[in-house]
């Protein structure tokens, strides 16, 4: 089913007059998610307020700091911070030397770099809009929403990746290694288009929501800001702001990244790496495989639970494309050759999580898409039939999947996960730097969070069922 052939769904409103719109938009505002609700958490703590603006003002500078010392110090990540110690030592630290020191973290912004990340943007937005594309369905919101998406990532992708090297490697228009050559520069633009999006999607939310009945309140701004207030703002009717941001200026360019470091690394020693084609494998692999099962992801945590604010909309223009390169940034300053038995080592430890990490979600899938009659490892699928109520008052029914890598763990698709971020930085070997390794330690400490998040929004959604669940799968993460 194409766009084009896509029809309303009843849920969402047909056209409306000059005159019912302004009244419909004043209603609108007014509307939000109260009482008895599940998803995203509303009703929160002064610390939970606080540790929102502490995450804010943290990630930011912890990125710069990242970007600081593989720029100036080869990726040792003691080393931005010893003239400071020093300086403490001797007793001659002062407000004037730290602040030229924290100053000295943050690139300087250039017009390449500007004109690079707003070009790729916009690029991404008319690839988004213009490809052809099949329609993905999520999950039921909240409020009652079902709502439909674009779903024309791996095209886009290939498209992009195609073009990229054409006009680098084919044309000569401009070197390979661009993104790397204005990493710095890039950061800053990407930072300012972070903070914009912030502050756009609050303001939207509050003024013109796009579905105001899946929005939340919590009473404190800081939480609202960093966490999002709308579930899934979006500009007309096809311009999913979560869906685009992530895959597109996010995940899109994550391989593009990759691809340009290793031009880099080529100019510098006449060679690329074995351990930085190893990157780019296990990269690539798990990008590809986010592209190919996009209407998979439509039903994953991010579009499921998560709102909209800096944790999403910084985080998938900053962050990602960051602090999940932070490997090909590494060997471009420290060039490892690995050894022919260690890089197969790693890279079966990267399949094998690739394996477990598709072969869990296809058992999910598979039971969805059947109702859960179906094969699981080669006997009938067990399911329990569950209920829940959306805002609207109307009962839904689903079920939950108790067999196969689902009746082992609640969340065994995180084994695969954590083994895929494992490989990734064995790649980089063992140089006497932990920077390249700080992505597995995220990694581990993000799913434990999201594991406590998801039992608690399943919790709220599905009551009484998710405690039945819990007995029968008593586990959060088992490896055996």
């Amino acid at each position: 089913m194409n766009r084009r052939q896509q029809k309303r769904t009843p849920q969402e409103p047909g056209p409306a007059t000059a005159a019912t719109a302004g009244a419909a938009s004043a209603t609108a505002a007014a509307k939000h998610q109260s009482g008895k609700t599940w998803g995203r958490a509303r009703d929160i703590t002064i610390g939970t307020a606080l540790s929102s603006l502490f995450m804010m003002a943290v990630t930011p500078l912890t990125v710069a700091y990242f970007w600081h010392a593989c720029d100036a110090h080869h990726c040792d990540i003691v080393q931005p911070v010893a003239p400071l110690v020093s300086l403490a030592a001797a007793g001659n630290l002062t407000g004037a030397t730290f602040w030229n020191w924290f100053k000295g973290l943050w690139p300087t912004p250039t017009t390449a770099g500007f004109q690079l990340y707003y070009g790729w943007l916009i690029f991404q937005i008319v690839m988004y809009l213009a490809v052809p594309s099949k329609i993905g369905h999520g999950q039921t919101t909240p409020a009652g929403y079902k709502l439909d998406y674009l779903v024309n990532g791996l095209r886009v992708w290939f498209i992009t990746h195609a073009l990229f090297f054409a006009l680098s490697l084919g044309l000569n228009l401009f070197p390979a290694s661009i993104i790397h050559d204005n990493w710095g520069a890039l950061l800053v633009a990407a930072n300012t288009y972070g903070y914009f999006l912030t502050a756009f999607a609050y303001i939207k939310a509050n003024i013109f929501p796009s579905h105001a009945e899946d929005r939340k309140f919590s009473g404190s701004v800081l939480y609202d800001v960093f966490m999002g207030v709308e579930f899934n703002p979006r500009i007309g009717k096809w311009f999913d702001f979560k869906l685009f941001h992530n895959g597109r200026p996010g995940i899109i360019a994550w391989t593009l990244i990759n691809a340009s470091f290793a031009a880099a690394q080529y100019q510098q020693i006449g060679y690329v790496t074995n351990s930085m084609v190893l990157v780019n494998i296990l990269h690539a692999i798990y990008v590809l495989d986010f592209f190919y099962n996009e209407d998979w992801y439509l039903r994953t945590i991010d579009i499921c639970h998560d709102h909209f604010g800096f944790y999403l909309a910084w985080g998938d223009t900053v962050w990602l494309p960051y602090m999940y390169t932070l490997q090909s940034h590494y060997l471009v300053r420290n060039p490892v050759d690995l050894s022919l038995p260690f890089f197969l080592f790693t890279l079966a430890i990267g399949v094998t999580g690739y394996y477990i990490f598709r072969a869990v979600n296809h058992q999910k899938d598979i039971a969805r898409r059947t109702d859960g009659n179906c094969l699981i490892w080669g006997r009938p699928a067990r399911v329990l039939r569950t209920e829940f109520t959306t805002s609207d008052g109307k009962l839904h029914r689903s079920m939950l999947l108790v067999s196969g890598f689902w009746g082992v763990s609640r969340h065994f698709n995180y084994v695969g996960d954590l083994l895929i971020s494992l490989a990734m930085c064995l790649a980089c070997g063992f140089e006497g730097h932990i920077l390249p390794y700080f992505y597995f330690v995220y990694m581990t400490i993000l799913l434990l969070h999201r594991i406590r998040r998801d039992d608690a929004r399943c919790k709220g959604k599905y009551g009484k069922y998710w405690d039945q669940y819990m007995k029968l799968v008593p586990y959060k993460v088992r490896l055996q």
